[in-house]
C-alpha cells in the first residue's frame, strides 16, 4: 500500500464518497482516506492519474515532494486550498454589501451584475463540482448548493443566491479551518521524534538520520538536543526531560547505566549512549505510530452518523420536491414561493455539520491524551473510556510500588539491626534489599557477615563475631522456645498483613521486621478522584493473602477486593464485573494480559514497555495511576460534547425545516442554520485541548 498526504479535504461526507470512487477502480477495493489524518492509503497497483481526477472533482489533490515544505504553513482552510481564500470570501462580501446599499441607486443590470460577479468570487469551486456531479447524478453537498443557487437565479433571487454563495463558501472555510486545527495539534505531537544523530564511528563525530541507527551504535547527545532512540547511557550523567513519553513535566536524572527514550531532551550534561533499539522499534515510534492509527478507528457513533448520512441527504432532496409540488397542488400555494421554500430545504440538507459532529472530538481527545502520556490507540476505547463504571486494579506494582519495604520493626536487642545488616548486605532479594534500606535508616553501621548460607523454606544462616546467626521467616526460630511475648509480636504481625522476616542467634530473638509492599503515595487520592469522576466500583484483585489485600484496601479506600486469585480466577472475576457494568482492568500489561484482554477496556501502566504497549487498549506512559482521573474525565468530555453537537446539528436543521410550515424558511436562514451548527460543532470539540488550571492542581495534589 503506498500512502499519500493530502490537501483540500475538508469535508468527511465527500471524503467517504471520494473513497467510495477511489475503491471502484481497478485493484483499488482496499483503498482508504483518512479524513482525521488527511490521508490517502491506496494499493500501489491502481493508476494513481484516475485517483487524482477523481480527488479533483472534490477539490482535492495529493500533496507532491515540493509542496510538503510549505504544507504546515499554508494549510489553513483544507475545503479551500489557496492561500487566497480569504481575500476572495471578503472581496465577495464587499461587492455584496455595495450592490446592496446601491440597489436604489445603480440600473438594475449593474447591482445583478455586482452580485454575480461577487457570486463568482465565493462559490466558483463549490458551482463547477456541482455541475460535475449533477451530470454524473451524484448528490452531494455541493449538488444541493448549485440546484440552490440556480434556482436562486432563476426566480429573481439575485441578493440571497449570492449570500448563500458567501455564507457557504464561509462555511466551508470554518469547517476546513477546524478539522485542520485537530489535525495540526496532532501534527505537533507526532513531531517530537528528532531527525538526526551524531554518530560515534571509529572516533569522529557524524550526522546521520536516524532511520540508520542499528542496535550497538554509540551516539553523542548534547545539552538541548533530542535522545534519538531508545538506549542505555555509557558515559556521562545529566538530567532528561521524558515528557514526549510519559508527559511529565519534571526532569529525570540520568547516568552511566540508565536507560533513556528516545524523543526525551538532554538537558544539560554531555550523554554518550548506546543504541539498544532501532528506532522503528523504540518506544517513541510505536506511541507514534499508534496515535496515528488511533485517528481513524471509527467509533459506534461514528459509524452511526455515517450510515445515517448515507440516507439523511437523499431524504432532504426527497422532502425538498414535496414542499415544492404539494403545497401549491393540494393547497393551493403560489408556486414561485414553494419553489423558493424547497430550495431553502436543499441548504438545510447539507450533513457536514452532523458528520464533523465526533471526528474533531475524537482527534482532540486522543491529541490531549497523547500529551499526557495517555497513549489511547483509537477513538472506540476513548468512547468506551468515557462510560466505565467499575475499574479493577492489579495489586503488586498497580496500587503498590512492587518493592518490599519495612513497615513495622520490633527489637529485642540492641545488636538487631547490626546483624540483619551484616547478613543481609550483598543479597539482591528484594526483602534483603528492603532491610537494608531499613537499617541505613537507623544510622546503623553494617558490617559483614561470613559464611551466609540458604536453608530452603527458611532463610539464611551466617556466622559473625564467632557467633551462629539466623534469617529468615518464622521457620528460621524453630530451634529457639519462643516467649508469649515474641508469640505475640509475630501474630500481631502476620494478622496485620506482613510479611515476617525474624533475625535470632542461637538462643533468642534479636527482633522482628513487618515487610510489606508500599502502597503508591497517590493511591488514595486517586480514589477519591475516580469517584468523583462517577466511577461506581473500585475493585482490587490480587494473588496475595486475604489479610494483606485487606490492609492496602483498607488503607486506599478500595469498594471491594478479592485475594488469592490464581490467573485463571481473575479473568473469571473480571467477567462477572462485566456482566454488570462497563468494566476496565488496570494493570502492568505482562502478567495481567489475559484480565486485560478480557475486561471491556485493558489499561496498562509500565512507562513505555513494548509489553504494555502491545498488550492494552490504553497505556499510561507514566510509572504512576497518577493521570488516570484526568484521562477519565477527557473521555467523559469527550462522549458529552459528540451527543450535544450531534443534537445541534440535527437541532438548528430540524428548527429550520419546521420554518417551511408556515412559509418562513429563507435561503440565508437555511445557510445560517448549517454554517452556525458546523461553526458551533467545531468550537466545542477545540476546547477539548484546553487544559484547565483545575486538572493541573488535581494532577498535583495526587502526586
Amino acid at each position: 500500500m503506498a500512502e499519500y498526504r493530502l490537501k483540500g479535504l475538508s469535508c468527511a461526507n465527500c471524503a467517504r464518497e471520494m473513497e467510495g470512487e477511489i475503491q471502484k477502480l481497478p485493484h483499488g477495493g482496499e483503498a482508504k482516506i483518512y479524513f482525521n489524518s488527511g490521508k490517502l492509503s491506496v494499493p500501489e497497483e491502481v493508476d494513481l492519474s484516475n485517483v487524482e481526477k477523481i480527488l479533483a472533482t472534490d477539490g482535492a489533490a495529493i500533496i507532491k515532494e515540493q509542496d510538503d515544505s510549505d504544507e504546515e504553513g499554508h494549510h489553513h482552510a483544507e475545503g479551500h486550498s489557496g492561500p487566497n481564500w480569504k481575500v476572495l470570501i471578503s472581496l465577495s462580501t464587499i461587492l455584496f454589501i455595495s450592490a446592496f446599499l446601491l440597489e436604489d441607486y445603480l440600473h438594475v443590470a449593474v447591482i445583478v451584475s455586482l452580485y454575480v460577479v461577487a457570486t463568482a468570487i465565493s462559490g466558483y469551486q463549490t458551482f463547477i463540482k456541482g455541475m460535475k456531479n449533477l451530470f454524473r447524478l451524484k448528490f452531494n453537498i455541493d449538488t444541493l448548493m448549485t440546484v440552490a443557487l440556480i434556482g436562486a437565479f432563476s426566480i429573481g433571487e439575485w441578493r440571497e443566491g449570492t449570500l448563500v454563495a458567501i455564507l457557504f463558501g464561509l462555511n466551508e472555510y470554518l469547517e476546513g479551518l477546524g478539522m485542520e486545527k485537530a489535525r495540526r495539534s496532532m501534527a505537533a505531537l507526532l513531531q517530537v521524534a528528532p531527525k538526526e544523530a551524531v554518530l560515534i564511528d571509529e572516533g569522529q563525530e557524524k550526522v546521520v538520520p536516524i532511520s540508520s541507527l542499528k542496535i550497538g551504535d554509540i551516539v553523542l547527545v548534547k545539552a538541548g538536543e533530542k535522545i534519538p532512540s531508545d538506549g542505555k547511557v555509557i558515559e556521562g550523567k545529566s538530567s532528561v526531560n521524558e515528557a514526549a513519553i510519559t508527559g511529565e513535566s519534571m526532569p529525570v536524572d540520568k547516568q552511566i547505566g540508565d536507560d533513556v527514550f528516545g524523543g526525551s531532551v538532554n538537558n544539560e550534561g554531555l550523554l554518550k549512549i548506546e543504541i539498544i533499539k532501532a528506532y522503528e522499534d523504540s518506544s517513541l515510534a510505536k506511541i507514534l505510530h499508534l496515535v496515528e492509527e488511533a485517528q481513524e478507528t471509527k467509533t459506534p457513533t461514528e459509524l452511526f452518523i455515517n450510515q445515517f448520512a448515507k440516507y439523511y441527504t437523499p431524504a432532504i432532496m426527497l422532502i425538498s420536491v414535496f414542499v415544492m409540488i404539494i403545497p401549491p397542488l393540494l393547497f393551493g400555494n403560489d408556486w414561485g414561493a414553494s419553489f423558493y421554500q424547497g430550495l431553502a430545504v436543499l441548504i438545510v440538507g447539507c450533513p457536514c455539520a452532523l458528520i464533523l459532529s465526533s471526528p474533531i472530538a475524537i482527534v482532540s481527545g486522543i491529541t490531549r491524551n497523547a500529551r499526557n502520556g495517555i497513549l489511547v490507540k483509537g477513538g472506540v476505547h476513548l468512547e468506551q473510556l468515557g462510560k466505565v463504571e467499575t475499574i479493577a486494579f492489579d495489586k503488586t506494582g498497580t496500587l503498590t510500588k512492587g518493592e518490599p519495604h519495612v513497615e513495622q520493626t520490633i527489637v529485642y536487642e540492641p545488636n538487631f539491626y547490626q546483624v540483619a545488616g551484616a547478613i543481609e548486605k550483598n543479597s539482591s532479594h528484594p526483602l534483603a534489599v528492603a532491610v537494608v534500606k531499613e537499617v541505613a535508616k537507623n544510622e546503623q553501621e553494617i558490617e559483614q557477615a561470613t559464611d551466609v548460607q540458604t536453608i530452603v523454606g527458611q532463610g539464611v544462616s551466617a556466622r559473625m563475631n564467632e557467633k551462629n546467626y539466623y534469617l529468615g521467616n518464622e521457620n528460621s526460630l524453630s530451634h529457639l522456645t519462643l516467649s508469649n511475648k515474641v508469640k505475640e509480636d509475630i501474630t500481631q504481625l502476620k494478622e496485620s498483613g506482613y510479611t515476617l522476616v525474624a533475625v535470632a542467634d542461637e538462643e533468642k530473638v534479636l527482633g522482628l521486621f513487618g515487610v510489606s509492599d508500599q502502597i503508591r503515595p497517590e493511591a488514595h487520592q486517586l480514589m477519591k478522584r475516580l469517584q468523583e469522576s462517577g466511577i461506581k466500583q473500585t475493585v482490587m484483585l490480587t494473588g496475595d493473602h486475604h489479610k494483606s489485600a485487606e490492609k492496602v484496601a483498607a488503607a486506599i479506600g478500595l469498594t471491594d477486593y478479592y485475594a488469592g486469585l490464581l490467573p485463571d480466577e481473575k479473568v473469571k472475576k473480571i467477567k462477572e464485573l462485566t456482566e454488570t457494568s462497563t468494566t476496565a482492568m488496570v494493570g502492568d500489561g505482562i502478567n495481567d494480559a489475559p484480565a486485560l484482554a478480557t475486561a471491556n477496556l485493558g489499561i496498562a501502566m509500565g512507562k513505555g514497555t513494548d509489553s504494555a504497549i502491545e498488550t492494552a487498549d490504553i497505556v499510561l506512559m507514566q510509572d504512576h495511576l497518577g493521570k488516570l482521573p484526568s484521562a477519565i474525565s477527557i473521555s467523559q468530555r469527550v462522549n458529552r460534547i459528540i451527543k450535544v453537537n450531534i443534537m445541534l446539528a440535527l437541532g438548528l436543521k430540524l428548527i429550520a425545516l419546521l420554518l417551511t410550515i408556515p412559509g418562513l424558511l429563507t435561503l440565508w436562514i437555511a445557510i445560517l442554520s448549517d454554517m452556525g451548527a458546523t461553526i458551533i460543532v467545531t468550537l466545542i470539540s477545540l476546547t477539548i485541548l484546553i487544559e484547565k488550571k483545575r486538572e493541573k492542581v488535581e494532577y498535583m495534589k495526587i502526586n
